[in-house]
């Protein structure tokens, strides 16, 4: 018998790609439990199923770094409670660089990082957990959001923040909406999207050094000391922190200024189903 949860999840976070860099994403996970009957008439109930994952997934997947710690492009280092890396990307003639506390980085045990990958690591280790009763079999899978209009991938860190979005690598995958004289405007939107495609958002002064081509990004927050470094041409500057209600007025106070004559909203969205609105 085989009990199933769509959409159980959702996980916003970045990972390391050979190609592109640094990427911000955001995945749905589905998970199928494969056992017999108890006395209950159930394979286990979904309350546990759901508890059980969604704690997991939040605590090892959700706001990290995902790292393929078996490629040839990864240098890495652990001392203690931290770590330091060096990624090489591209044509291997670029770098991202990154310290920070460990418990801000998943460690998946891949060459690559793809859903399949991924999810066959998680099974592993909630294999070990043994969350479920003695005899089932989990399968999990991930998925993304189907978005018809443009979306981007984007990276930040919120320095302020209590909990994990203050960790300065972590993502989303979201799409964008604005309007025009309250018209939807794909163009603006498509505009947007590229300008933030593959991009990492950081907040003006956490800007500590610029080393040739490169930005270098540093900050000290509750789970302590982050740095990273990466092309210039991977970064977009904001003057504010990255929080998804400054990212969306910034959007349109930047559009008002381009288009001075229009009244511009922005619906901006961090992963799924949530985000701000902003007008200018």
């Amino acid at each position: 018998m085989l009990l199933f949860v769509d959409n159980l999840a959702t996980v916003d976070f970045s990972f390391l790609d050979a190609r592109r860099g640094l990427l911000g994403e955001t995945w749905l996970a589905d998970v199928q439990l494969e056992g017999a009957l108890d006395e209950q008439g159930m394979v286990c109930d979904f309350s546990t199923v759901k508890k059980a994952l969604k704690v997991w997934l939040d605590n090892e997947l959700d706001h990290r770094l995902l790292v393929p710690r078996r490629s040839h492009q990864l240098e890495l280092e652990e001392a203690g409670d931290s770590l330091s890396l060096r990624w090489h990307f591209g044509d291997r003639s670029e770098t991202i660089d990154l310290r920070c506390p460990k418990e801000a980085v998943a460690l998946v045990d891949a060459e690559e990082l793809t859903r399949e990958s991924v999810a066959q690591w998680c099974i592993e280790r909630l294999n070990d957990a043994a969350l479920f009763p003695e005899g089932t079999r989990l399968s999990l899978g991930f998925s993304t959001e189907y978005i018809e209009s443009v979306f981007y991938h984007y990276s930040h860190g919120l320095k302020k923040h209590d909990g994990n979005c203050q960790r300065i690598a972590h993502g989303h995958r979201s799409k964008i909406a604005i309007w025009a004289d309250d018209i939807p405007s794909p163009a603006l939107e498509g505009e947007w999207a590229s300008r933030f495609r593959d991009i990492y958002l950081a907040t003006r002064e956490d800007l500590v050094a610029e080393e040739g081509e490169y930005f270098r990004f540093a900050y000290t927050a509750p789970q302590g000391e982050f740095e990273i470094a990466l092309p210039q041409r991977c970064c977009y500057l904001m003057d504010t922190d990255t929080t998804v209600e400054l990212i969306a007025d910034h959007i349109a106070k930047t559009t008002k200024s381009e288009y001075p004559t229009s009244t511009i909203r922005v619906q901006a969205y961090e992963g799924m189903n949530k985000g701000a609105i902003a007008e200018a």
